[in-house]
């Protein structure tokens, strides 16, 4: 699907990935593929360094909106951990 010059995909089905046989083994996983909190953690992390690159090189629009972008995930972190401890 083309939108103004950008590829659009689907989301495919994820297959199930084999255990590393130890009990409770370690999972290599790509971000986000697993709960809602890691992928917003993942989030902002990544967006602050991205924010600092904007910062670098003087993109004045990007480097705000992805302070803005970390701003939401931190604060999406925050309520989640506090509806956690409740």
């Amino acid at each position: 699907m083309d939108s103004g010059g950008v590829l659009v995909t689907r989301p495919g089905k994820k297959r199930a990935r084999a255990g590393s046989g130890a009990p409770g083994g370690t999972r290599h996983e790509e971000p986000g593929e697993g709960g809602a909190d890691e992928a917003v953690a993942f989030i902002a992390e990544q967006t602050g360094a991205l924010r600092k690159l904007a910062e670098r090189h003087k993109l004045d629009v990007l480097h705000y909106l992805l302070g803005m972008t970390k701003l939401e995930a931190d604060e999406h972190l925050r309520l989640r951990t506090k509806r956690k401890l409740s």
